[in-house]
């Protein structure tokens, strides 16, 4: 196992965070930087999602792109399209309208 490098990272942070903070110190019973790079990588891991969904819905990126950028499997993601109701396959109505007459074409041979 690699060791980690941890960076000394300074933030003033409301009142009320600390509070809730401390109180995660001690329902966890983790020092308070442990629990601080806890919550700071919680809050990366969704904000990596929640970018990658925004691109795929917005069609700048590929599914496969958008797993990658939240850093999940394939599997995982399609996971996360389907609870957050994310559209992203878009098609003109003339696309459906050819697939559908190949669909139907394909179960007469």
């Amino acid at each position: 196992m690699t060791a980690l490098t941890l960076k000394p990272l300074a933030v003033r942070v409301p009142a009320e965070v600390e509070k809730e903070i401390g109180e995660i110190v001690e329902k966890e019973k983790l020092d308070k930087a442990t629990v601080v790079r806890n919550l700071l990588e919680m809050g990366l891991a969704e904000w990596r999602i929640q970018t990658a969904l925004e691109l795929l819905q917005k069609g700048k990126v590929t599914f496969a792109k958008a797993a990658e950028i939240a850093r999940v499997s394939l599997w995982e993601f399609a996971d996360l399209v389907k609870q957050r109701n994310i559209e992203w396959v878009r098609y003109a109505p003339e696309e459906i309208e050819k697939e559908l007459k190949k669909a139907s074409t394909a179960k007469r041979s």
